[in-house]
């Protein structure tokens, strides 16, 4: 399905980037991915990349854009005809805007699937904190009972 956002950008002005990044994000592509998430912090980019080896694949973070890059190095044909190719071997980019303070742990390829991991890692002047109110305190004034 293909949304029209051409109504926004005759209303609003400023928000060009946005609604690209909305038209990018419902593009379907190759490879599929998951985004998972573990915790409030923790989260996991899956990508397929089945037929790809990790001399293959280039995991790169700038401007809080993660891009993940695929191409095969071209073998020699093979000694058999390929009759059917139903596995994608073609060249890929996917990228991923990251939140403020999303930070990439870590990269692996296991089982034909790239893992990233990515952690929200929230300077201590940023978290929220609790102030502590602080009232005066409240004096009695005792006198003595005149009758």
């Amino acid at each position: 399905m293909r949304i029209d956002y051409a109504p926004f950008f005759r209303s609003t002005v400023g928000f060009d980037r946005l609604i690209g990044l909305l038209e990018s994000a419902s593009e379907q592509g190759y490879p599929p991915y998951n985004i998972e998430r573990s915790d409030e912090n923790n989260y996991r980019v899956t990508l397929a990349v089945a037929g790809f080896a990790e001399k293959d694949l280039s995991v790169n973070v700038k401007d809080r854009v993660l891009t993940v890059t695929g191409k095969r190095e071209e073998n020699e044909k093979p000694s058999s005809a390929l009759l059917h190719q139903g596995i994608a071997g073609r060249a890929f980019e996917r990228s991923f805007q990251l939140a403020e303070h999303v930070e990439v742990k870590a990269a692996h390829l296991e089982n034909g699937l790239l893992h990233v991991d990515l952690e929200r890692i929230v300077p201590e002047e940023k978290r929220p904190r609790r102030i502590a109110i602080n009232a005066p305190a409240l004096t009695t004034i005792e006198g003595s009972k005149a009758a």
